[in-house]
């Protein structure tokens, strides 16, 4: 019997611990408290005593979890002896002990029940024998919160009691007792009660005042992000069309400068990352110096010259060149400045 209580009593301190490490961020109540109370007791027929008893007693705890206490107690309980050889006589039993006890509680509110396992010592003394034993402890009950620093608590306990060869009670040859105990007392727990902390949330952002690719559409309605810097976009946000500014070739020539393929590096990165895979017109366009025969066949082979690159660089997107000359001006071709921004290459989505 008392290897069962000791083992039971093991496996829940392992519990205690365990739930610890798991409850220890969730739940913020760690206080020590003190524990006053009294005692009903009402002895099994083994103790040959015709009357319950009193007593009192005070524990020391401390909250470890969500779910476990543990909690220090000392007791001490009487009531009368009647034996058998000497029905006129009327003894006293003395209990004095403590016990170390696990309390698990179901829940933690307002009412608050719980179950608990206690082992301990206890001296009893009647009728001039006396002899210290070995307590066990199984019970229920509940606590109920009055203020933060004060509860109301109670419980009833099953005790077994073993003396060890004693024979407090000869006459009936045996040094085990089985008592029931009711105890009604208060927690007092020292220090002020940790509050719950709210879970931290993110912030949440108002998509409708972003533009994560900065394209002029906000992000709530943007069905394609991620698009090329400088792109024309439609009202989703898809891109229409880009100038591929700074892409230049040598002079009357198709070949690209070292500054354009740096620059079409950087565009090839962007196409191959971005999800949609539209069909894509290159176009190439120039100023009106030469005549418009030989623009036309420039322009032709300068936006060739794009397409080979960017597909060289792994754009899987179908492109096709298509050289417009001086056909399609976008500034005067009488200045140099005009001419400047008429030489450019720009890329069309097609069917977007």
């Amino acid at each position: 019997m008392i290897k069962k209580y000791v083992l039971a009593f093991a496996l829940l301190i392992g519990l205690s611990l365990a739930a610890s490490a798991q409850a220890k961020e969730e739940f913020l109540d760690n206080r020590w408290y003190v524990a006053p109370f009294g005692s009903y007791v009402n002895p099994g027929g083994d103790r040959n005593s015709d009357n319950a008893g009193y007593g009192a007693g005070l524990g020391i705890g401390k909250i470890i979890n969500e779910h476990f206490n543990v909690e220090v107690r000392g007791f001490y309980n009487g009531f009368d002896d009647k034996t058998n050889r000497f029905p006129q006589k009327n003894g006293q039993w003395d209990l004095v002990g403590g016990t170390l006890d696990l309390q698990y509680y179901f829940m933690r509110d307002k009412f608050s029940p719980y179950g608990v396992i206690a082992a301990g010592g206890m001296n009893s003394n009647v009728n001039g024998r006396s002899g210290a034993g070995f307590i066990g402890e199984v019970g229920t009950g509940f606590t109920y919160e009055i203020f933060d620093n004060l509860l109301f608590r109670s419980d009833v306990r099953y005790r077994y009691n073993n003396n060890f060869d004693a024979n407090l009670t000869p006459a009936r040859h045996t040094n085990e007792y089985h008592d029931m105990i009711v105890n009604v007392g208060f927690v007092i727990p020292f220090g002020p009660k940790p509050q719950p902390v709210a879970p931290a949330t993110e912030p949440v952002v108002d998509c409708s005042t972003l533009d994560s690719d900065s394209d002029g559409v906000n992000d709530c309605i943007d069905t394609c992000p991620g698009t090329l810097a400088g792109a024309k976009v439609d009202g989703q946000g898809c891109p229409l069309s880009v100038e591929l500014k700074g892409v230049n070739f040598e002079f009357d020539s198709a070949q690209l400068t070292a500054t354009a393929m740096t620059i079409l590096d950087g565009v090839a990165e962007n196409l191959i990352a971005y999800p949609q895979k539209n069909d894509i017109e290159v176009r190439g366009h120039t100023s009106s110096e030469g005549t418009s025969k030989h623009n036309m066949r420039l322009s032709q082979r300068r936006s060739q010259s794009v397409v080979d690159y960017l597909s060289m660089k792994g754009v899987t997107n179908r492109l096709t060149a298509h050289g417009y000359g001086e056909d399609m001006p976008i500034a005067d071709n009488s200045s140099e400045e005009g001419k400047s921004q008429n030489r450019r290459v720009e890329l069309v989505w097609i069917g977007q």
